[in-house]
């Protein structure tokens, strides 16, 4: 099960549902990823000015970005579950592991979908499964990571038939 905590804060209207859209791609993300427990996230839909202050708050880079992930584990390597789960991670309210935060901005995903030549739809979703394997622990400092990464955004997506179009 997942538990996904949406805050929409933007002005922005999509031909599709970013919650529904949203909790399909966490969920199939975690289960391709065989992730062992229920699982609590919070999803910010936001502007771009939103997205630059968190950017430059949090990550020192004072300038917006597409999408923000705020991993509630700590990963010795990617989806290493076991070692990373304890009683700390764990919502007393509902047993969900606490596995992060995305903040996603509204206004990227729109400004993407068209440069890519994609959906909003698809550009979305794109950017959950992407924010959702970084909470798995995955990264793409190296080109070695992000084929990785690409090769698992691209079978979670696939497998729900949402396709470049």
């Amino acid at each position: 099960m997942v538990v996904l905590n949406t805050d929409i804060q933007t002005e922005e209207k999509f031909d599709f549902d970013p919650e529904e859209t949203a909790l399909k791609v966490c969920e199939e993300v975690l289960k391709q990823e065989e992730f062992p427990e229920d699982a609590e996230i919070s999803l910010v839909l936001t502007d771009a000015e939103e997205v630059h202050r968190l950017n430059l708050e949090f990550r020192g880079i004072d300038r917006t970005t597409d999408v923000l992930s705020f991993p509630g584990l700590d990963f010795e390597e990617p989806a290493a579950f076991e070692e990373s789960i304890d009683e700390s991670c764990i919502n007393p309210d509902n047993d969900c592991v606490m596995l992060g935060d995305i903040v996603i901005n509204a206004q990227k995903v729109k400004e993407q979908a068209a440069e890519y030549g994609h959906s909003k739809k698809r550009e979305f979703a794109f950017l959950i499964a992407h924010s959702m394997l970084h909470l798995c622990g995955y990264d793409h400092m190296t080109p070695e990571e992000a084929e990785v990464m690409e090769e698992r955004q691209e079978k979670a997506l696939s497998s729900l038939g949402i396709t470049r179009e």
